[in-house]
């Protein structure tokens, strides 16, 4: 949590590593691959090419999210869910099905499925998180997909798990009652009223095979009459609720404050689970999973296209604001899924030679690596921007100072980042950092707004430095940085 004072004098911030509020979940981490265009076949997924492993698994792709300590991975999607059979892609490839792909415009071959999916995580040493088809999907659907993927006994689908080369359970934890089913987009959407109906009979009847599993209700944004009509109706059977956003502007302060609104999002939905809950009774205290999150605008990355964006210095401060907005409301969210993890609006892009690590994956990484353990109280003063924002109710419904700030304490070390959106410099006093103490510096940022990172180019970088500590620290202009030191 961070607080704020409006003043016209010197910036300050004000960080005591005793203000330790709530405990960041690993799983703010997490990611999503959809069958839509790169992300699978070509990202994950590549038989043949010189950098895949013996089942097809791009190598560069594992050990980047490896790298990212990546604990959780959605899976199939996304839209693509809408009209995905899981049955399809599992057993023999050589009999599965292609099938037209309503989602993005495509055919789905099935060449990859569960199976693969479960051996590239295990691959990747990250955990499954399966979405349930609620729009051509049937009941007994969803509960012969669990029982082949958590079934211990002598079943039907357990024992075709066992035919298919998989002895022992995947003990699949995450699954979700469908994915946007609100929206005019989807294949069989629903009213609030009939998806809070069906959901409810899901979840109930999947708890009775599996009472271990997490359930994710399907939310939209976290503050609208769908969000609190679900959740009403559907609180004691469910253990997180989902909500979505994406933001983008083709102006840098519009685009690196959108995710402000994500923020505001949050506290809302936060609200309605406690309105629910209060209602019903209900002892549980569900979090939310923030599912699909990132800097997209499908206007300039179509999604039938493949959605494959070019991001620039601008987004990577919006990322920065984005990974500071999960930090300061980490008492909500338990999970939170970038959209997507390779290819498809994401910070990777494979090439047939390797990778590019985009402008947004150097400060997805510092965060990934070090905002971790519990958020710490911070008090900012300095001044703010008043100008236009999108969506346009963030301006005056939150206050958006020129230093976006969040902080975490793990393991004797406190991390404080800061994203400077500005063009100017900012001297600031760093107040709880003791003059003298040494400090381990990360910095990104550019030359310009609009640098990119392209094949054999990385304009936008993580510059590494030591300091010893002063009274100020100078904040670049248009720049993240993170400042490291042990207590």
């Amino acid at each position: 949590m961070t607080t704020f004072t409006l003043t016209s004098s010197d910036p300050s911030i004000s960080i005591d590593p005793s203000r330790i509020l709530s405990p960041i979940a690993p799983e703010i981490y997490s990611g999503f691959t959809e069958h839509m265009g790169r992300c699978i076949y070509g990202g994950l997924y590549s038989p043949g090419h010189p950098l895949s492993d013996a089942n097809g698994f791009r190598t560069d792709v594992i050990a980047a999210i490896k790298e990212l300590r990546c604990p959780v991975v959605r899976y199939p999607g996304g839209n693509f869910c809408a009209t995905y059979h899981w049955l399809d892609g599992v057993g023999p490839v050589e009999k599965r099905p292609r099938r037209p792909e309503l989602a993005w415009d495509g055919i789905e071959t099935n060449r990859f499925g569960t199976d693969e999916f479960m051996k590239w995580c295990e691959a990747a040493e990250t955990r499954p998180y399966l979405c349930l088809n609620m729009g051509t999907g049937t009941l007994d659907e969803a509960l012969a997909w669990v029982e082949y993927c958590n079934g211990a006994k002598d079943t039907y689908y357990a024992n075709l798990r066992r035919a298919n080369g998989r002895e022992e359970p995947y003990n699949v934890k995450y699954w979700a009652l469908g994915n946007e089913c609100y929206g005019e987009w989807q294949v069989a959407q629903m009213t609030k009223e009939d998806y809070a109906k069906k959901a409810y009979q899901w979840a109930k009847a999947l708890k009775l095979l599996d009472p271990s599993i997490c359930l994710i209700l399907c939310g939209e944004l976290g503050y609208v009459e769908w969000d609190r009509h679900a959740l009403g109706e559907c609180i004691k059977w469910i253990d997180m609720h989902s909500i979505h956003a994406y933001t983008a502007d083709k102006d840098h302060l519009p685009n690196a404050t959108g995710p402000l609104a994500a923020e505001r999002a949050i506290q809302i939905c936060a609200s309605l689970i406690d309105m629910a809950r209060i209602r019903t009774g209900t002892i549980t205290h569900p979090k939310i999973c923030f599912d699909e999150w990132n800097i997209w605008d499908p206007i300039r990355a179509p999604g039938q296209s493949g959605a494959e964006e070019s991001y620039t210095l601008s987004d990577a401060l919006a990322m920065g604001v984005w990974c500071n907005v999960f930090i300061r409301q980490s008492a909500y969210v338990g999970m939170a899924n970038i959209a997507q993890s390779v290819n498809v609006i994401s910070p990777l892009m494979t090439t047939d030679t390797g990778l590019v690590k985009q402008t947004t994956w150097w400060v997805y990484l510092l965060f990934a690596k070090y905002m971790r353990g519990h958020t710490l109280g911070v008090h900012v003063c300095c001044g703010r921007y008043e100008g236009r924002t999108n969506p346009s109710w963030i301006q005056g419904t939150v206050e958006i100072p020129w230093l976006d700030v969040a902080a975490s304490v793990e393991g004797g070390w406190v991390s404080l980042a800061v994203v400077n959106l500005g063009g100017e410099e900012m001297a600031t006093e760093v107040r709880g950092l003791e003059v003298g103490r040494q400090v381990e510096i990360y910095v990104v940022t550019g030359e310009e707004l609009g640098d990119r990172n392209v094949e054999g180019e990385t304009k936008v970088g993580i510059q590494e430095s030591r300091w010893t500590a002063e009274e100020r620290f100078v904040f670049k202009k248009y720049s993240f940085t993170m400042l490291r030191w042990r207590l």
